[in-house]
């Protein structure tokens, strides 16, 4: 059977995706030198992680539990009713310092870093290229007046970041720093980091920055995270040397509040409708085409592809990242292909699934999508050809698809 490659009504593309419907693999990753084992590497290791992927260069842990006792849905439980920790080292910490970090930064970034972030505080930002094409969605920490650090998503800013600036010569010094976060995520961690830290904790406002001390090693917590729930994460300072003094240790302290290393749940990051970078975007979307043009702010007097942008917004775009609501049996395992999406009068392939799982919030498999405009609407009934059960039926839906003001991690603590 022929093999859908390019979809119409979707744009073209420079670099295709790959929608051959191929499926998983039973061949074991080849763990080398060549791609970087992260500070906590050998303590997730030993916690029971028995999937990996490749992010940012870093083997990144995807999965503990084992099926037969419940899979990613028990390490979900864990997420939502009690508190977690994962490593997530793959947030390589990108330092931009000097003089001119904030005008630098202010140049690479879509919106304005004078009047979004003073001191102390963290904001999530997107790097656009020169023809608006997304580079990298980070977590941006301004950790002092004169420094900066992008807690990036799975591509290189830092090779990008000093690109920019072997022409635009800002005085910065650009480099990557041994500064690896653990997230601690549930909600139980207030009452965990209050443990560890003590009750000014629950001053830190929702994306605001702390510098710490945790067993006798600097530590900046931020009240961030990749799960929608409470939750912080705790950058350790000289990581790779002093590892093994931070994670035996939170987990010791956690053991009260039943805290479980477990991996990030793209369950709750996909009932949040939070962009996994390479999956749900790339270098060819542009911030309009992924849910992202809060993000772009024309009004401000200059960044790398203002003009790109301004121009895409006034010609609008043809096709979106939609959420739909999907039949079928429970989906507990990461799509290992991008999942065809069909009309439902002509059974033509208009769209592809980029991230799914099932939801025990919606009550129902959901996914995001790649659609055309035709097929953007609310209420509009597709189908998807998932693996095993064959063609199920969908439904366009609001994204995010749970909480969707952001009530839970913005709680007041």
């Amino acid at each position: 059977m022929a093999q859908t490659l390019v979809i119409e009504g979707l744009k073209p593309r420079i670099l295709p995706i790959n929608l051959r419907q191929s499926g998983n693999s039973d061949a074991r990753m080849l763990i080398s030198t060549r791609v970087r084992k992260s500070p906590w590497w050998h303590m997730s290791k030993a916690a029971g992680c028995r999937a990996y992927t490749v992010y940012n260069h870093l083997y990144h842990p995807r999965a503990y539990i084992e099926p037969e006792d419940g899979g990613l849905m028990e390490e979900y439980k864990y997420l939502t009713q009690h508190v977690s920790i994962w490593d997530v080292a793959v947030e390589r910490q990108i330092c931009v310092k000097g003089p001119d970090a904030a005008d630098f930064v202010n140049l690479l970034i879509t919106r304005d870093v004078h009047s979004l972030m003073p001191t102390m505080r963290a904001r999530y930002v997107i790097l656009c290229n020169q023809y608006g094409g997304i580079i990298n969605d980070p977590v941006l920490l301004r950790v002092a007046d004169d420094e900066f650090w992008f807690s990036i998503s799975d591509s290189d800013v830092l090779l990008w970041a000093q690109g920019v600036n072997s022409f635009a010569g800002y005085n910065v010094d650009i480099h990557e720093l041994d500064v690896s976060p653990v997230q601690i995520q549930g909600p139980k961690s207030v009452a965990l980091l209050e443990k560890m830290f003590g009750p000014h904790i629950r001053d830190i406002p929702y994306y605001g920055l702390l510098h710490e001390t945790l067993n006798g090693r600097k530590v900046t917590i931020s009240r961030t995270g990749f799960s929608a729930e409470v939750g912080f994460e705790l950058y350790l300072h000289d990581a790779i040397r002093y590892a093994d003094d931070i994670w035996p240790h939170i987990l010791e302290q956690g053991e009260e509040f039943n805290l479980r290393v477990i991996a990030p749940s793209h369950i709750r990051r996909l009932e949040a409708g939070i962009l996994s970078y390479g999956q749900d975007m790339d270098i060819e979307n542009n911030p309009f085409e992924v849910r992202l043009s809060w993000q772009v702010d024309l009004d401000k007097e200059n960044f790398i592809g203002k003009d790109a942008l301004a121009k895409i917004k006034a010609e609008g775009v043809q096709q979106r990242l939609v959420g739909l609501r999907v039949g079928g049996e429970p989906i507990t395992w990461y799509n290992e292909d991008f999942y065809l999406v069909k009309d439902n009068d002509s059974g033509n392939d208009v769209g592809y699934v980029t991230s799914a799982f099932w939801s025990p919030n919606v009550g129902s498999n959901i996914a995001l999508a790649v659609m055309p405009r035709s097929h953007w609407r609310r209420g509009t009934q597709v189908s998807v050809q998932l693996p095993g059960d064959g063609i199920v039926g969908a439904e366009v839906v609001r994204v995010p698809f749970f909480d969707p003001t952001k009530d839970i991690p913005n709680t007041v603590l």
